[in-house]
């Protein structure tokens, strides 16, 4: 029942922001076009439910080619290679609304461990797959407790503890911190000295923008 009222939560809540943020999608796209050239919108392949992959969608938030410069898949606090309005975009999360379009596709919920690259999910060991049994989403128990801040194998620590604790009230007070978080600055969007994730292989390919 509860994946029931989840499923029909994450279409009436997706579509209604997407409907009453189109204004700001709208614009955030034309700026990010004047600002330098490339499409405004991205995709990236992202590994979903039991490992399933899909592209996820987002603003672009950096130069293109950024993905070859610098940290590569990573982002730093200060990244030179974030465009000014990407930094203000990626501050508030504006970049991250088009994943709402994913959200009503079926391919990612409201609340759950964020959609992670292929090649993060190829070195999780036997337990950390276990973060693949739901619904990537667009918030979750990980985002709301330090984000990028906490190292990588915390935050998929996290991940895990909210699947094993699932439920309607944990989801409401993530979303609720979720607001919270939003509303303080989004401090946590950077990796830090010990946190995020750092590829030790090339980037996928080309074209993808780093991961958060």
């Amino acid at each position: 029942m509860s994946d029931a009222v989840r499923r029909t939560l994450d279409v009436l809540v997706s579509a209604g922001v997407l409907l009453l943020a189109s204004p700001v999608l709208l614009l955030a796209m034309l700026v990010i076009r004047l600002e330098s050239p490339g499409s405004p919108i991205y995709r990236q392949r992202r590994s979903g439910l039991h490992g399933r992959e899909f592209d996820v969608i987002k603003l672009r938030t950096m130069v293109s080619g950024a993905e070859f410069m610098g940290a590569g898949l990573a982002v730093d606090a200060g990244d030179a290679r974030i465009t000014r309005v990407g930094a203000f975009l990626r501050r508030t999360s504006i970049d991250e609304l088009p994943n709402l379009v994913n959200v009503l596709r079926g391919e990612m919920s409201l609340i759950g461990p964020r959609p992670t690259l292929p090649q993060q999910v190829a070195a999780y060991t036997e337990r950390q797959r276990g973060r693949l049994s739901i619904k990537p989403g667009l918030t979750g128990w990980a985002q709301v407790n330090g984000r990028a801040a906490l190292p990588w194998s915390e935050r998929i620590e996290l991940d895990l503890w909210y699947i094993e604790h699932r439920s309607l009230r944990l989801d409401a007070r993530i979303l609720l911190r979720t607001v919270s978080v939003l509303l303080n600055g989004g401090s946590d969007a950077y990796r830090g000295a010990t946190g995020g994730w750092r590829p030790e292989t090339p980037p996928p390919s080309a074209g993808d923008e780093p991961t958060e």
